[in-house]
C-alpha cells in the first residue's frame, strides 16, 4: 500500500530517531573561528574545514569590502546573460595561471561543480568508476546519470585495473574527507593514461597540499583531465570552479546545467577569492602551523584506541557505534571542546567516529588539551 507523504515522512523520522540517525541545526556563534559561542557558552572548535584560517582573516574581509563598494552586492543573472564580470574573468584565468589549467568554470558549490560534471560529461553507454569512498555529491550524481557507474574498492588500484574499459571516467576524491588519507593519485594517472579520464575532486586538499598549496594533485604530480577546486574550505569562503582544457571548458558552458542555469557567484566573492589565492600561494606559515599542529597530535594521541595517522589536517577518531560517538561528542562538549559526531549513512555501519579537524588558527596549547580530555573520555 502506497504511504501518504504525511506517513512516508512520519516514518522516515522515526526509523532515524529509533538508530541514533538523527540531525538537527544548532545555531552557533563565531563558527569560523577556532573558538566558538551556543548562547553564552563558548568551545573551542575542532569541527571546522577552515584549514588555513582564512574564513575569519581580517584581511581577506576587507577585501570583500572592497570588492562590494567596487562590484555591488550581488551577480543579478547567470553567467551566460549578464553574470559573468571582469571579478569573474580574473579569478578564472588566476585559477588557471595558480592550476596549470586553460580553463575554470564557476559554480556556486562544489556540490553543483561535481553534479555538473558528471551530468553533462557522460551518456548512455559510458562507464563512470568511482571511489567507494567518493563524497555524497558524486555518488548521487553517478546513480542519476546515464552512465553505467560502477564503484571500486577505497584506493584499491587492483580493482580498479578489473574494472577500467576504454574511454571510462574514473572519479576519486583528493584528500577523503572522513578518512583524511589520500587517494594514490600517482600510480591512478598511470593506470588511466591512454584509456580512460581521471577527475579528481581536491575539496579538501586543495590549500593545504603541494607547492604553494596547490593540493594533492601537485603534491603526486600529475594533472587530472578534470579537477574540481571548492573554495569553502582552505579559501574560507565559498564557490567551486572546474579546471579542465580549453574544448572541456566551452562544452561545459554549453552543457553544465548548474552553470548555464544558475545564478553566477557574486562577483564581490569573485574578487575576493583571486585575493584569496594570493593568499595561500603566498603565506606558506599557514601550512607550516598544520604540519606543527599535526605532529603535536600525532605525538600526544598516537596511541589512542581509534587513532588513524593521515597526512591532513583531518584526524578522524574511530570508535564504532553511532550511541558511542555521540556520548563521546557530549563528553567533549561538556568539557568546552565541539566535535562532530560522524554517523551512517555519511560513513558505513560500524564505523562512526568523531571528525577532528586541525586549522591553522588552534593553538598547540589547544590540541594538547583536547588530547588530555580525549584519554579521558576514552578512558569511561
Amino acid at each position: 500500500m502506497k504511504l501518504t507523504f504525511d506517513q512516508r515522512i512520519s516514518q522516515a523520522l522515526a526509523e532515524r530517531k529509533k538508530h541514533g540517525l538523527q540531525r538537527q541545526l544548532t545555531r552557533l556563534d563565531c563558527a569560523n573561528t577556532a573558538k566558538l559561542y551556543q548562547a553564552d557558552q563558548s568551545y573551542i572548535n575542532f569541527s571546522s574545514n577552515d584549514y588555513l584560517g582564512l574564513a575569519s582573516d581580517v584581511e581577506l574581509a576587507g577585501v570583500w569590502k572592497k570588492g562590494i563598494d567596487r562590484f555591488g552586492n550581488g551577480s543579478g543573472a547567470s553567467p551566460l546573460v549578464t553574470g559573468f564580470s571582469h571579478a569573474h574573468q580574473t579569478l578564472e584565468q588566476r585559477l588557471c595561471q595558480w592550476l596549470g589549467y586553460t580553463r575554470a568554470i564557476l559554480f556556486s558549490s562544489g556540490f553543483s561543480a561535481n553534479q555538473a560534471l558528471i551530468f553533462a560529461l557522460l551518456q548512455k553507454g559510458d562507464l563512470l568508476l568511482q571511489d567507494k569512498l567518493n563524497h555524497a555529491s558524486l555518488m548521487e550524481a553517478g546513480m542519476l546519470s546515464e552512465a553505467t557507474m560502477k564503484r571500486f574498492k577505497h584506493n584499491n588500484l587492483t580493482h580498479l585495473q578489473h574494472l577500467i574499459e576504454e574511454h571510462s571516467l574514473v572519479m576519486t576524491e583528493g584528500v577523503f574527507s572522513m578518512d583524511g588519507d589520500l587517494a594514490p593519485l600517482r600510480a591512478m594517472a598511470d593506470i588511466t593514461c591512454d584509456k580512460a579520464w581521471l577527475a579528481v575532486d581536491d575539496a579538501h586538499g586543495i590549500g593545504v597540499l603541494g607547492q604553494q598549496g596547490r593540493g594533492s594533485c601537485d603534491q603526486a604530480k600529475v594533472r587530472p583531465q578534470l579537477l574540481v577546486v571548492t573554495f569553502g574550505k582552505a579559501f574560507g569562503l565559498s564557490g567551486a570552479a572546474i579546471l579542465c582544457d580549453e574544448p572541456t571548458g566551452d562544452y561545459l558552458t554549453q552543457f553544465a546545467r548548474h552553470h548555464v542555469y544558475s545564478t553566477a557567484i557574486p562577483p564581490s566573492l569573485a574578487y575576493t577569492l583571486t585575493h584569496a589565492i594570493d593568499m595561500i600561494d603566498s603565506q606558506q606559515w599557514r601550512r607550516d602551523k598544520l604540519q606543527q599542529l599535526q605532529a603535536c597530535y600525532h605525538d600526544l594521541c598516537g596511541q589512542l584506541p581509534g587513532y588513524v595517522d593521515t597526512q591532513t589536517p583531518i584526524k578522524p577518531l574511530l570508535v564504532g557505534s553511532s550511541e558511542r560517538a555521540l556520548s563521546l561528542a557530549t563528553r567533549l562538549k561538556e568539557k568546552g571542546f565541539w566535535l562532530t559526531a560522524i554517523r551512517p549513512p555519511t560513513v558505513p555501519v560500524g564505523s562512526a567516529r568523531l571528525r577532528i579537524t586541525l586549522t591553522a588558527n588552534h593553538t598547540l596549547e589547544q590540541v594538547a588539551q583536547l588530547a588530555s580530555e580525549l584519554k579521558l573520555a576514552l578512558e569511561n
